[in-house]
């Protein structure tokens, strides 16, 4: 009981700070939407006699829109205020979603209207989420940093892939893709007026310019975080690892997921929301038992054991039929790539100096996300000449043999142990070079 105790004390010891607090509950509605967006974007292209290839072009352009803008991101949040940053971002998806609500009402809406948004959107996050990962260290103490990232990967799933998509799905089915678009301003706007709540401190800005000298350029700026990552071992070899893993499995993820549920369970827009709201589930479990939990010993050695044991059972997500058998293999794919995330987002937060974090975060997202595009525009006319199981045997299989590659050659085992984690240290006197 008293282990059960601490463990939830720890959990909700964040929730004190005020800032904290209020940019919490605002990525929670802004996620809200973002899940609510992924069934109505699917939903508006079918009603607009979209298939497979439809689909994969709307996918495409968020996915180009982020990393197209992703590097820009980080550096931005690494030269100018990363609460203005936010703020801007959750009135530009404002604009966007309400602009696309207006056209989908009148029955205006095109395809390349919905590609338009997709990439809009794309652009936002490549500029929220690195704002957002460098204010939670000038926000919280370090040894706060593990349970933030623990509740922000428990929320997140949970509203972008449960309950954001739960809500799409009914008001989908129930009136039109439209009114779902709709209630998506009406989250933004939320969003923003919480964002707005946030007190304007010097702490949140930029650091300024260092001896008198004036801020160093944008180029020279990049330079440096992607010298940093090159030099950094285990940073490095993970980000190549991710390249392989995503490229592999996000496509037929997010394109092809829809069809298995439509063609092998015969279901509708209800049904695949409940298939991502148990990926929802398992990610929020995982986010719980880290967050819950000290920061592990061996944390580069679980982390990528995580990500690849547990794209194994997308093996079999085309073999499914029965619902059940689906909303297993994402409750387990869930469970395992959320405990990964959580340890990667406090890992970076933690050994990486702060006047990087920006640039380290964003090159994390560009480099990781670099092939996403290609995967999903791959993944529509792979269908062509590959059958759904094929395709996802394939995104299974493929993030173990490159996962066991990235920790041998990155020497994780070796690098965790000679900078343990278990007590905050400031980033800047971790020695990180191998």
């Amino acid at each position: 009981m008293s282990a059960l105790k601490t463990s939830a004390l720890r959990l909700i010891k964040p929730f004190a700070y005020r800032d904290y607090a209020l940019l919490a509950s605002a990525l929670v509605l802004s996620t809200f939407a973002a899940g609510m967006w992924a069934v109505a974007m699917v939903y508006q292209v079918r009603q607009l006699g979209g298939g497979p290839i439809q689909l994969s072009a709307v996918a495409t352009a968020s996915a180009a829109g982020l990393l197209c803008f992703v590097l820009l991101g980080g550096i931005m949040a690494d030269r100018h205020s990363c609460r203005r940053i936010v703020m801007l971002v959750e009135a530009l998806s404002l604009a966007v979603m309400g602009i696309t609500a207006v056209l989908a009402m009148a029955g205006a809406l095109e395809l390349w209207h919905l590609m338009l948004a997709g990439f809009c959107g794309g652009a936002g996050s490549a500029f929220f989420y690195p704002a957002y990962s460098a204010l939670l260290p000038k926000m919280l103490p370090a040894e706060q940093l593990l349970a933030a990232n623990g509740l922000e990967g428990t929320a997140r799933p949970v509203v972008h892939t449960a309950l954001g998509p739960m809500a799409a799905g009914f008001v989908v089915a129930g009136l039109s893709p439209a009114h779902a678009i709709v209630g998506i301003c009406v989250i933004h706007l939320a969003a923003l007026l919480m964002l707005r709540r946030i007190p304007n401190r010097q702490a949140y800005n930029a650091p300024g310019p260092v001896d008198g000298q004036g801020q160093p350029g944008m180029f020279r700026q990049l330079r440096e975080g992607i010298g940093y990552t090159v030099r950094t071992r285990w940073l490095l070899w993970t980000l190549l690892f991710s390249v392989i893993s995503v490229f592999t499995f996000i496509g037929p993820f997010e394109v092809l997921l829809p069809f298995i549920v439509s063609g092998n369970l015969h279901g509708d827009a209800k049904l695949f929301s409940f298939a991502l709201a148990f990926f929802g589930l398992g990610s929020a479990i995982g986010s719980l038992l880290v967050a819950s939990a000290k920061f592990p010993r061996r944390y580069l050695s679980l982390m990528t054991a995580c990500w690849c044991l547990g794209t194994l059972p997308l093996a079999l997500v085309g073999y499914v039929d029965a619902a059940w058998m689906l909303f297993a293999i994402l409750l387990a794919f869930g469970i395992t790539d959320a405990v990964g995330m959580v340890i990667w987002g406090t890992l970076l937060q933690r050994r990486v100096p702060g006047h990087l974090l920006g640039r380290i975060s964003s090159l994390d997202f560009f480099v990781s996300l670099a092939l996403m595009p290609l995967s999903m525009a791959a993944a529509g006319p792979l269908t062509q000449v590959l059958s759904l199981q094929a395709i996802f045997v394939i995104a299974g299989l493929a993030s173990p043999l490159f996962g066991i590659i990235a920790w041998r050659a990155g020497k994780f085992a070796r690098d965790e142990i000679a900078h343990p984690l278990s007590d905050p240290v400031p980033a800047e006197l971790d020695g990180e070079r191998s």
